[in-house]
């Protein structure tokens, strides 16, 4: 009998996302209505050999109240247990965005070349997109080099909406967006 992935269903100030976890660690949080909706759940069911089961887990409902925590401005950091579901490179490029400090952003380049190789940047653009874990693992702190918002799975108005919750925008550039 297959194991199951547990998911819920959760809505933010930002727009409803998809939880989930897996042995107890979170393996999903992701917005969800984006686009790649269905290949990221494909590529999680298919890594964990799992189906998704609608119920409760107790690291989902951690997760939800860390979230609502967040939303409020009482949050910066999250600390429930992560699951990544993705190749090697994948896994590098979200555990390097977990060290983008909360009110920080960093760029594709920047990025990349903290990863050890300043030419992967289509590479690391690819990765962070597949991101599956959105707000714990901080994708939307990457902007492009010019300080422009570049792509989004929650769309570039939830983006800059999560920036300015963590104060992380150029007030001075506001009018440019």
């Amino acid at each position: 009998m297959p194991e199951n992935i547990k998911i819920q269903y959760f809505k933010t100030p930002f727009g409803e996302l998809k939880l989930g976890s897996f042995h107890e660690q979170l393996c999903l949080a992701d917005w969800r209505y984006r686009k790649m909706r269905t290949s990221i759940d494909r590529r999680i069911k298919t890594g964990l050999d799992a189906g998704f089961v609608e119920m409760d887990s107790e690291v989902i409902n951690e997760t939800k109240n860390q979230l609502k925590q967040y939303f409020k401005g009482e949050r910066d950091r999250f600390d429930v247990p992560l699951l990544f579901i993705g190749s090697g490179f994948q896994k590098n490029v979200w555990n390097a965005l977990m060290e983008i400090p909360y009110g920080k952003t960093e760029t594709y380049l920047g990025l990349s070349k903290k990863l050890g190789n300043e030419k992967a940047i289509r590479a690391v653009a690819t990765a962070n997109g597949a991101n599956a874990i959105s707000i714990l693992v901080p994708c939307h702190r990457i902007i492009g080099n010019d300080g422009s918002l570049v792509g989004y799975a929650g769309g570039l108005d939830v983006k800059k909406r999560l920036l300015q919750l963590e104060n992380a925008l150029d007030t001075s550039q506001m009018s440019l967006f």
